[in-house]
């Protein structure tokens, strides 16, 4: 256990922390390095202009960085994944603000992992009780933590914060040898499914190639970015990220991005971008220049998993939401959050509608392993 004395400040840019002391506290985690979120700051997607201002707290001995937190000041709830607008319209309703608040989270990111990064246990605490006091002296609503691995879940809760649960979809590498492997341990219907999804692929004569590293060219990080844009303007939003930032990527994390490219008639005509790095894939963006049956579920699903398979990733992580990924071999994953409020009358309020919520998501997640295409589920 640490014996020295701890100090922990806040920061406002991570850029002024040295890259390689903060990576060393990440194991490895593509979202939580330096590079990604220096990224997300220095090209304009998340800072006070959009609504995210960092906070970053910073845990030092003897002037060494041991643990810190990625937190924002919030003035929404946009970006997040984990929804909190009807909390956010009773403190309205009630003639209170409920912005700013503060969080701790990965901008624009539903990925599973640690959020207080630490180099010893031992100062995980220290961190959670600074970020609950940073919250009380600034006189905020509330202070969220989203997507924790459930060890700093079963801290915080020792802290009186509240529990939220969710799901996602993940895809689980058993030892598989090829795509036929994993499909062979599904049922016959959902494996025929399967494979006339891909068939219709090839008879359409769409190739895919799989970039990562120095071979992503500033042409491929354009062509996907106007795929990016088409996604998000064919649903009425506006992209959370910018071009610059994901050539940002491109220059200093290059070897952690998948870019896969789906190509018809020599054109290109989809992409997908995934990060990734030695046990985890995470799916995060996709788009289309023209629509061909399938071409989603192959873009975006198919090409990663056999992408994990020929690597030896032990996990794909596809995003937030997808219940059409069930039937795809992915598992039904339960996702944490976790919530302080500072009114105890809202925290009671809160509390009460999550044990319903969290009763309501244990019955769907049971429904959903009801429901799993292998042949042993």
């Amino acid at each position: 256990m640490p014996t020295q004395s701890a100090t922990i400040e806040v920061s406002s840019s991570i850029s002024d922390i040295p890259a390689a002391e903060w990576d060393r506290l990440t194991d490895g985690h593509p979202l939580l390095s330096h590079a990604f979120l220096d990224g997300l700051h220095c090209t304009g997607c998340a800072t006070a202009n959009t609504g995210w201002t960092p906070q970053f707290l910073l845990l030092k001995v003897d002037d060494k960085l041991e643990g810190a937190m990625p937190l924002y000041l919030k003035d929404h709830s946009y970006g997040e994944y984990v929804f909190d607008w009807a909390w956010a319209d009773a403190y309205e309703r009630s003639g209170l603000n409920y912005y700013p608040k503060l969080l701790c989270a990965i901008p624009f990111s539903p990925v599973t992992g640690q959020r207080v990064l630490v180099s010893d246990p031992h100062y995980r605490q220290p961190l959670i009780d600074a970020a609950i006091q940073l919250a009380k002296e600034a006189n905020l609503s509330s202070f969220h933590c989203l997507f924790p691995s459930t060890s700093e879940a079963a801290e915080m809760r020792e802290r009186g914060l509240l529990l939220r649960n969710d799901v996602q979809f993940h895809w689980y590498n058993a030892d598989y040898q090829s795509f036929d492997n994993f499909l062979a341990g599904m049922s016959h219907d959902k494996r025929k499914k399967i494979h006339q999804e891909r068939r219709k692929i090839t008879q359409a004569g769409i190739t895919f190639r799989w970039l990562t590293g120095k071979n992503i060219r500033e042409e491929d990080w354009r062509f996907f970015y106007r795929c990016y844009v088409h996604t998000y303007r064919a649903h009425r939003s506006t992209p959370y990220l910018s071009l610059d930032f994901f050539l940002h990527l491109g220059k200093h994390m290059a070897d952690q991005v998948l870019l896969i490219i789906a190509e018809q008639a020599g054109n290109p005509i989809a992409s997908a971008f995934n990060l990734f790095n030695a046990k985890t894939l995470y799916g995060r963006y996709w788009g289309a220049t023209t629509f061909s049956s399938g071409l989603h579920f192959e873009t975006c699903y198919y090409q990663a998993i056999e992408f994990c398979i020929e690597r030896g990733i032990a996990c794909f992580e596809g995003g937030a939401q997808g219940e059409h990924k069930l039937a795809r071999g992915f598992t039904p994953v339960k996702t944490l959050s976790m919530h302080w409020l500072a009114r105890p009358e809202f925290s009671a309020a809160v509390e009460n509608y999550l044990a319903r919520e969290t009763n309501g998501v244990a019955a769907y997640i049971d429904e959903l392993n009801e429901r799993r295409p292998f042949k042993n589920s």
